[in-house]
């Protein structure tokens, strides 16, 4: 009895030792599957295969999305405009909102949450972050006056210099009202110029600059003054 005991420990502990060498052959084998079709799909999961993929390119189950796919609801969440090119910008996108009230309250908490910390509450770059690193503009003063909606859509887009993109925060909507707001905080008058901007009666394309007979809704490309960070010879976008 006791040889037969100790016989069946020893034969035991070989058979347990097999079973872990074994199953720690393959750190991804999982070893004996009962009913392995509970286990792995029948049909190709894209997201997922055990076998190499013998229909498709590169063995996987997951095929390129052909070019010019645009994911469902983000149609034109990114404009067409490249990255650097702002002055294209300026001419070619027109905000599809109207100067309400009610967008320009919606603009104005969008700016609080998303560009006050560095921007300022009155637009004058002197938020908590533009305080203490610096540079932030002062959207009442020089050039960064006169820029027109399209142009401040785009780099809210994009980014622009230390200004990281909010691209993907924002929707297209969204930074049309932040944009709108900032034309107000161009007044320099903080959030009180908001009455001022306001006129629900009126489409945005008739909405005008009082500085400027040019209407919002379109580039400015013949001011004066130079658009910010486009060099001595672009003004708003054109080149002399």
């Amino acid at each position: 009895m006791t040889h037969s005991f100790k016989y069946g420990v020893q034969a035991s502990a070989i058979l347990f030792a097999s079973v872990l060498t074994t199953a720690c052959h393959e750190a991804n084998d999982p070893g004996l599957e009962y009913a392995p079709q509970m286990y792995e799909s029948l049909p190709y999961d894209p997201l997922r295969q055990v076998d190499a993929n013998t229909v498709n390119p590169m063995g996987i189950n997951e095929r390129t999305p052909a070019i010019g796919t645009v994911p469902r609801g983000k149609l034109n969440y990114f404009s067409h405009v490249g990255k650097d090119s702002v002055g294209i910008a300026e001419r070619k996108l027109r905000n599809p909102l109207r100067y309400t009230l009610a967008n320009l309250e919606e603009g104005k908490v969008l700016y609080t949450r998303n560009c006050q910390h560095c921007h300022g509450e009155q637009g004058d770059g002197q938020g908590p972050v533009g305080a203490k690193f610096k540079g932030v503009p002062n959207y009442a003063t020089g050039a960064y006056a006169t820029m027109n909606e399209a142009h401040i859509y785009h780099v809210i887009q994009w980014g622009k210099g230390r200004m990281m993109p909010h691209g993907s925060q924002v929707n297209p909507e969204e930074r049309w009202k932040i944009a709108m707001y900032v034309r107000v905080l161009q007044k320099g008058k903080g959030p009180d110029g908001m009455s001022e901007m306001a006129q629900s009666d009126l489409d945005p394309s008739q909405k005008t600059n009082p500085e400027n007979t040019a209407p919002l809704g379109q580039a400015q490309a013949d001011k004066a003054s130079e658009t910010p960070g486009q060099g001595d010879q672009a003004r708003n976008g054109t080149a002399e």
